[in-house]
């Protein structure tokens, strides 16, 4: 209660009149004048959350600092000392986990109340507290179906489809090494088919290339365009592409998984207040609502978000079959991320045309055997394909962290020149490639010729 100084209680109006006051002339919590943020996210979901962000608090000025998920992480751990990033927005949990064991992440508690704790079976915030789900992310196939109808093929429904010779030069995919989301999609097949049987699927669909993209938006950009018919993609470049009038469709496939994309401050941010400010506006439903953009089309967090949603959209709150087939584990992608990055481009990005020939010619062979017997050409078929699939190391060599750790250079095209033991261990898998492509090639031919 307030007191006069003769200590007679004020009235109950007055007092509540001096105790507003008092309120006002406590200063506000302002925002900082500036916010940082570094992402790997396009144009149509960063310009939409950047102008709402700054209509909402009209002295913050937003600044997206556009980075492939790898240089965003490379370049955060390159400005440590004279930090000047507040956020990290990106899609693959696993940068997030780098970023969090190089202690370049702090923690910070959300107040926005209203999501659960995971999305399909994998959680939505990081346990230990540095990094937020703000939307879901899903893995799958996207096509264009004017461009199928055209070429007389059949829309692709699992990652098995895309082996079959029908669809040779028609698929597009970006590189793990040069995409975030890629090298999550990649990490799903290996850990939902296994090692070895995830390369051997991977480098069967890839034999049936059209082209390895320089960025992730690349292939959607394909896709919409009809410079290829099918292209394997994170869900929301199918999901917008269809719900901006492109002839598209989008598929999950059974073994795919659902994790969520990820915004976390950078330790020492220079703008705290208005970093937070930005979480908590992109969990709030009016951020969360903004995922349904048909130019964004993401997956909310929210699940109350959903009743808004167009029809037809994915529901992972209600559909539990999304994502369920993978346990996706972070921690093993983190920690052979980049070697996982290097094999991809030794055996398929780099030797991408030898590994298309060596695919086609065993296909012409399987075309020319079919409908008869003879055990000497299935047999060479055999081989041929099994020097395809090989892979010079088994999982546990992949999870050695003294091997997988030389692994620290990424090459952004063939003539990037590594060095060290990073270099020797790439010229020893690119000759073993090299000549498998080519022996495989050899055997399908001899196999047809007997045909």
């Amino acid at each position: 209660m307030l007191f006069q100084k003769n200590h007679r209680p004020l009235s109950g109006g007055l007092a509540l009149a001096i105790g507003l006051l008092a309120c006002l002339a406590l200063p506000a919590l302002a925002l900082e004048k500036q916010l940082t943020v570094v992402t790997s996210y396009p144009k149509d979901l960063t310009i939409a959350f950047k102008k709402a962000f700054e209509k909402k608090y009209p002295d913050v000025k937003v600044e997206m600092l556009k980075k492939k998920t790898t240089a965003g992480v490379k370049y955060i751990q390159e400005t440590a000392s004279n930090n000047n990033s507040d956020l990290f927005w990106a899609s693959a949990p696993d940068a997030f986990e780098v970023l969090k064991g190089d202690g370049l992440l702090q923690k910070y508690k959300v107040k926005a109340t209203g999501i659960p704790e995971k999305i399909g079976s994998y959680p939505i915030n990081d346990p230990d507290g540095f990094y937020k789900g703000f939307a879901g992310s899903g893995y799958g196939i996207m096509w264009n179906t004017r461009y199928l109808k055209a070429k007389h093929l059949p829309a692709p429904r699992e990652w098995e489809d895309l082996t079959k010779a029908v669809y040779f030069n028609h698929v597009g995919m970006s590189a793990p090494s040069r995409s975030g989301t890629t090298h999550l999609t990649v990490e799903t097949i290996l850990q939902g088919e296994g090692w070895e049987n995830g390369w051997k699927l991977m480098k069967e669909i890839a034999g049936n290339f059209n082209t390895v993209t320089e960025r992730s938006f690349g292939v959607p950009d394909g896709v919409n365009s009809g410079q290829f018919g099918i292209g394997i993609v994170i869900d929301f470049f199918g999901l917008s592409s269809k719900a901006s009038g492109f002839p598209v469709e989008f598929v999950y496939p059974t073994v795919t998984t659902l994790v969520p994309a990820n915004i976390a401050m950078v330790k020492n941010a220079p703008h705290p207040e208005a970093a937070a400010a930005f979480i908590e506006f992109l969990l709030s439903e009016e951020g969360q609502e903004m995922l349904l953009d048909p130019k964004i089309m993401r997956l909310p967090v929210r699940p109350d978000v959903y009743a808004k949603a167009p029809k037809g959209f994915p529901n992972p709150f209600v559909d539990n079959s999304i994502g369920s087939k993978v346990k996706f584990d972070v921690v093993k992608s983190k920690n052979r991320y980049n070697l996982v990055n290097s094999m991809f481009d030794v055996m398929i990005t780099y030797r991408l045309d030898d590994l298309k020939k060596a695919t086609k010619a065993v296909q012409d062979a399987e075309k020319a055997l079919a409908g008869k017997k003879n055990p000497q050409a299935e047999q060479l078929i055999g081989q041929a394909r099994a020097l395809i699939a090989a892979v010079p190391i088994d999982e546990a060599k992949s999870l050695d962290k003294k091997f997988s750790t030389i692994f620290k250079k990424k090459r952004k095209k063939a003539t990037d020149k590594v060095t060290g033991r990073q270099a020797e261990v790439e010229q020893q898998w690119d000759a073993m490639v090299k000549a498998n492509y080519a022996k495989a090639v050899e055997l399908a031919h001899k196999a047809k010729s007997m045909l």
